[in-house]
Order: C-alpha cells, then sequence, then structure tokens
C-alpha cells in the first residue's frame, strides 16, 4: 500500500493515470456514437422500407378490397425474409401473416411501435421462437388491424456484439495499462529510491558519490549527468578550498612570523639610539607582499566563482601584448633580460582586456624571476591565430620545470622554489589558469628545450561552455 501511494505521487504516474481515464472515456462515447449511428440509420432504412410495404398494400387495398389485401398479405408471408405481415379481425383472431405471437399492446395503438417487441414466427425451431420487430399497425374501417413489419434481432444483435466487444477491449486495455502503469511507475521509483540513497550519502558529505546513470538516455539520465556534473565541480571546489585553507595556514605563517619580528625589532631600534626606519621599510614590505596575496586569491575566486564582473568586448590581442610588453621592457632590462614580442598581425577576440593583460604580465613575471642577470636570458612572446583559436605562448631560456611538477605548479601556493628564497606567492600561474577557464580556453606548460613555454589559448568569440548552453 505504502509503495502504492508512493507511485500515486509522481506526477508521471499521475499524468498516465488521467490520460487512460480520458482515453476510456473517449472510446466509449466513440464507440456507443457509432452503434446509436449505425443503429439509427438501419433503424430508418426498416421504417422507409415498412412505409413503402404499406403503400403497396393500401393501393392493394382500395383496388381489390379486404379479400385482395389478405391474399395478398398471406402470399407475402409465405416468402422468406426479415418482413412481418399481420392480419387480424375486430377480436385479434389471426386472418393472414407470419406471425404466430406478439407481445402484448402491439396493436392496441396505430401507427409505428416506438420500440422494438417481442414476436414468434410461424414453424420454428424452440430455439428461434423469440424475435424482436419493428413495425407500424393500420386499422380499417371495419376494425381489422393490418401490421407490417421488419426483423431487428440481428441489429440488436450487433448492438450486443459491439458493446461485449466493447467492454472486452476495455477491459483488456485497462488492464494492459494498469500493468505497463504499475511496471513503468515501479521501475521509476526505484531508480528515485536509488538517487535518493546517492542523495542521501552526498548530504552526510561523501562527494565522491554520483547518481546511478543507466545509459537509457531519458530525463534521469540527462539530470543525473547534469547533476553529478555539478557534483564533480562541488567537490573540485571544495578540495581547491581545503587545499587554499591548508596552503595560507602554511604560508602565510612564515611572513607573518617575520613581519611579528620586523616589528619587534623597529620597536627594539626605536628605544635605542639607532634608526628604525630600515626596520619599519621591511615590515610594510611584508605588509605588501601579504596584501598582493590576499588579492591574487581573491580574484582567483572570484573569476573561478563567476562573481567577478567579466566585461568581454571586442579586442586586438596585438594591442594588449604590445601594450604590456612597453611595459615591462623595464623591467626586463633591470633584471638583465631581453624580451622579444612576435605578434605581427592584428587578432581580434572578444575578451576581457584586463584579464587577458593580467595574465600575460603573470607570465612575464614569472620568466622575468628566474633571469639570470647576465643578459643570457630571452623572454619571447608569441602571438598566433588557428582555427577559430588565440594562442598566446611566452617562453624562455631559463631553468624551466621538470615534466613531473608542472601540474603542480598550477596549483595555489605551490613553488619550485621550497625555500622560498624568491619573492612570489604561487599564485601566479593559479591565476593564469583561472583566467584561460573564464574565457573558455586552456593553459599547457611545455618544455623550451631549454626553457619553459606557457601557451594561454582561447576562443576568439568568447564562447565558454557555459555560452554554449545557455
Amino acid at each position: 500500500m505504502e509503495r502504492l501511494k508512493a507511485l500515486m505521487r509522481m506526477t508521471a504516474v499521475r499524468m498516465s493515470a488521467v490520460y487512460l481515464l480520458l482515453f476510456a472515456i473517449f472510446a466509449i462515447v466513440l464507440v456507443f456514437y457509432v452503434t446509436a449511428t449505425a443503429s439509427g440509420i438501419l433503424e430508418s432504412q426498416s421504417r422507409t422500407a415498412i412505409s413503402e410495404e404499406l403503400s403497396d398494400l393500401a393501393q392493394v387495398y382500395r383496388t381489390n378490397g379486404i379479400i385482395g389485401l389478405v391474399r395478398t398479405v398471406d402470399r407475402r408471408a409465405r416468402q422468406p425474409g426479415a418482413s412481418l405481415y399481420l392480419v387480424t379481425d375486430a377480436t385479434g383472431r389471426i386472418i393472414a401473416g407470419n406471425v404466430e405471437n406478439l407481445q402484448a399492446g402491439v396493436l392496441d395503438e396505430p401507427g409505428f411501435t416506438n420500440n422494438v417487441f417481442a414476436y414468434e414466427r410461424f414453424a420454428e425451431n424452440a430455439g428461434d421462437r423469440y424475435h424482436l420487430a419493428l413495425a407500424e399497425v393500420v386499422s380499417l374501417p371495419n376494425g381489422m388491424r393490418v401490421l407490417v413489419g421488419r426483423d431487428q434481432t440481428e441489429q440488436e444483435r450487433f448492438r450486443q456484439i459491439v458493446r461485449s466487444a466493447l467492454i472486452l477491449a476495455l477491459a483488456l486495455m485497462g488492464a494492459g495499462a494498469l500493468f505497463a502503469w504499475l511496471l513503468v511507475g515501479r521501475r521509476a521509483l526505484q531508480r528515485l529510491d536509488r538517487m535518493s540513497v546517492s542523495s542521501a550519502r552526498i548530504l552526510a558529505g561523501d562527494l565522491t558519490q554520483r547518481l546511478p546513470v543507466t545509459g537509457a538516455g531519458d530525463e534521469f539520465d540527462r539530470l543525473s549527468e547534469n547533476l553529478n556534473t555539478l557534483l564533480a565541480r562541488v567537490a573540485l571546489l571544495q578540495e581547491g578550498l581545503r587545499q587554499v585553507s591548508d596552503n595560507i595556514a602554511h604560508d602565510l605563517k612564515t611572513p607573518l612570523t617575520r613581519l611579528r619580528n620586523r616589528a619587534e625589532a623597529a620597536l627594539t631600534t626605536a628605544s635605542g639610539e639607532g634608526d628604525p626606519r630600515e626596520a619599519l621599510e621591511g615590515t610594510i614590505a611584508e605588509a605588501d607582499q601579504m596584501i598582493r596575496t590576499f588579492d591574487a586569491l581573491l580574484m582567483i575566486s572570484r573569476v573561478e566563482a563567476g562573481s567577478h564582473p567579466v566585461i568581454k568586448d571586442r579586442a586586438d590581442i596585438a594591442t594588449i601584448v604590445a601594450d604590456v610588453a612597453e611595459l615591462y621592457e623595464p623591467l626586463a632590462e633591470e633584471a638583465g633580460a631581453r624580451l622579444v614580442v612576435d605578434a605581427p598581425a592584428p587578432v581580434i577576440a572578444s575578451v576581457s582586456r584586463e584579464l587577458i593583460a593580467q595574465a600575460l604580465s603573470n607570465l612575464l613575471d614569472n620568466a622575468l624571476k628566474y633571469a639570470t642577470g647576465d643578459g643570457s636570458t630571452v623572454i619571447a612572446i608569441h602571438l598566433t591565430e588557428n582555427g577559430g583559436l588565440c594562442r598566446l605562448a611566452v617562453s624562455d631560456n631559463g631553468p624551466g620545470i621538470p615534466s613531473e611538477q608542472r601540474d603542480r605548479v598550477l596549483e595555489r601556493f605551490y613553488r619550485l622554489d621550497q625555500s622560498r628564497s624568491l619573492p612570489g606567492s604561487g599564485l601566479g600561474l593559479s591565476l593564469v589558469q583561472a583566467i584561460a577557464r573564464v574565457h573558455g580556453g586552456t593553459l599547457t606548460l611545455e618544455d623550451a628545450a631549454p626553457g619553459l613555454t606557457v601557451i594561454l589559448e582561447f576562443p576568439l568569440d568568447g564562447k565558454t561552455l557555459l555560452d554554449g548552453e545557455g
């Protein structure tokens, strides 16, 4: 009973029940309409034939009188067929015809009978004695009665057969529909139960659980696939949040400790004879670095969550590259590196100018960080367009990144310089990867032999996966 109540609460099952009920009602109405129409046509034909028979007999009566009428009725009554003939005297005694017995009251009122009536023919077997007929009664001036009719037994059998077939068909249809309804509803309920079990485990904290997909491609599978994609995204974000929390706790402990020590040193210097300016400048530098770290974290989170106002417009990527390169020329000279730009042709794309410039700046910062300072470092920017994609590559001939660590450097706070002797927070490539994703693109690290090539690739039309679905 509980399973049945659960089935009846399902929208699909209730709609199926309503459709079945409406279909049954329309089928019953249609069959009764067809049978009533057919019966009406047959009855009309019978009445027409009866009227024609009576017209002929009236002509005989006018020409040959009562004797001619009786002889004609007697002759026609002996012929096989569905016609009924009967002539009685004023007392109701049968004079001529093929009717042995009539339902009481048929001869009492002249004119067409309102309904079919029962009668018996002469010389019939016991099993065939009862028939139904429709007739018209005519009263003669001398009190005699003349009845002319048509047998309606076959028409009544037709009605009964059609009604019996209808009842049987509807019963079989109802049984089949009920079976299919319960079967489909039961299967749907089982799938919903499995989805509920998986959902309960997910709500309990197990984000590795996924909703079942049967491969049928129906609405349940589409819903499960979409929710599974959402769960994978939530699990990824949760894992990223966990990593960020761990990395923040680990990476900010050291600068906070240094900040405290510098503040204490400044306080000690201020209480003595020394100048506390140098200690305060170091404290400010540490605070600035921490602020930059938090700013980078906030930008990554906002870009990945979609809360950062990403305003895309048609822009020439080559112009953005030239502007950023011009800004970094002095920094490259100061670091003893040479900056080479290869962006000859305009590349028009729908992008966020601010974010693309930020991504290129981060890539140049990473390349300059590992410059040797002896003038041998070359940093090259290559911009190309191919197959509707913009390819922005930054290469250097520095130490590069081992292949086994190229995936890890994209993680937040991960740094090749484990000693933290070089400036930075380990968030540069993470931010570039977030910018690539928001533009529907990818970030790839390749070996430049020697050095490293970082490739930022994104579509020119600015469409992301979300834009394509929406």
